[in-house]
């Protein structure tokens, strides 16, 4: 009994290993390589696989999915002799397993070599700066040269990305300074800019004030001129309207001499040749009133004429009075002038209001 439990229990253990060497289960996105006494066979698919036992022996398994792989950093010599560190990172997949597993023994050790060789030689090719800012260039020419020899590998690069370019230290700190000058005279520039902006507008903005004022104070002088103008206008077509006597004017010329005399400023005041005249036309006109000819008065015409005499007698009096001050003033400026020491002119005869309305020609005699 126990010979036969020992045989049945050997022989339940090789059916179990025949049955596991003969049945294989692939998972999703892999692919199995089958060798038939070291050829090579098959290749296994996912889901259940049957082999022959003991014959059929799976060689490789082979990861179909994309891989990612980051290579250590690398020193590169650029075209101006500097020694930069860069670190690249690579993106392939399998696309076809059974020359990924007969074409070459470590697929991803090949890669690796070959991208760094690849990366020096174009490094080798740019300065340092141009390096810096081509790393687009740089990975579609890595990955144009990965592609084309890993090819026949079985293995496709998808991309192939420069993680890092570490310039020595000392390139770093002139670089460093480089920006730092390069930003500050941007500032510098900008700033400058804007001033000039500020100043033009500011400029700008004080022509168009002028030009406006300007406009205004021409418009307000045309004005100003058009009303005195208009103003003239009908004063002179008022005259002309009422066409005024001689005597009427001379006692408007009476009644402005003291507005002529009013005047803190005034030291010496000039007496024109034309008010002899005038006087006289003012007194023909208060004597003569009443023997013009064809002038026949009327009760209003003489209050008329009491008025005006009136008036005429109140404005000879106060040109009376301001002759008779001028006067004194003349004769005190003239005795400071002269000290004291000199005599001055004679003084002429005082002006009396009675006189301004005599007979003018008894003025002139007397005079």
């Amino acid at each position: 009994m126990t010979a036969i439990t020992v045989l049945v229990i050997a022989v339940a253990v090789i059916a179990v290993v025949t049955l596991a060497k003969a049945v294989r289960i692939v998972p999703q996105q892999r692919q199995d390589v089958v060798e038939r006494l070291g050829k090579y066979k098959r290749t296994l698919n996912p889901g259940l696989n049957l082999l022959v036992p003991f014959i059929d022996a799976v060689r490789t398994k082979v990861d179909m999915r994309e891989q990612v792989v980051s290579f250590p950093p690398q020193p590169v010599i650029t075209s101006d002799n500097l020694v930069v560190s860069i670190d690249t990172v690579l993106y392939f997949k399998v696309v076809d397993s059974v020359r990924a597993t007969y074409e070459i023994s470590n697929f991803l050790q090949a890669i690796e070599q070959l991208t760094v060789t690849t990366l020096r030689n174009v490094i080798g090719s740019l300065d340092l700066e141009r390096a810096l800012t081509s790393r687009e260039e740089i990975n579609r020419h890595l990955s144009g040269v990965l592609d084309e020899t890993t090819g026949r590998w079985g293995i496709k690069v998808t991309r192939v990305e420069i993680k890092a370019i570490e310039p020595p230290p000392s390139i770093r700190d002139s670089m460093e300074k480089q920006m730092r000058a390069e930003r500050d005279r941007r500032a510098a520039i900008l700033n400058a800019e804007g001033h000039k902006q500020s100043q033009i507008l500011t400029a700008e903005g004080e022509k168009q004030a002028a030009v406006l004022r300007a406009d205004g104070d021409r418009q307000a002088r045309i004005l100003q001129a058009e009303g005195q103008a208009k103003a003239i206008r009908t004063v002179f077509d008022a005259i002309h309207q009422a066409n005024p006597s001689q005597k009427v004017l001379a006692y408007q010329y009476l009644q402005a001499l003291p507005q002529i005399a009013n005047g803190t400023a005034n030291k010496v005041w000039i007496v024109p040749a034309e008010l002899t005249k005038a006087l006289e036309g003012m007194g023909g006109a208060l004597g003569g009133l009443s023997q013009m000819v064809g002038d026949v008065p009327t009760p209003e015409a003489s209050d008329g004429a009491s008025a005006v005499e009136r008036e005429a007698a109140e404005a000879a009096q106060a040109a009376a009075a301001a002759a008779q001050e001028i006067h004194d003033e003349v004769r005190v400026a003239e005795a400071q002038a002269t000290g004291g020491k000199q005599p001055g002119l004679p003084a002429p005869e005082p002006v009396s209001p009675a006189s301004l309305l005599n007979d003018p020609a008894d003025q002139r005699e007397r005079g």
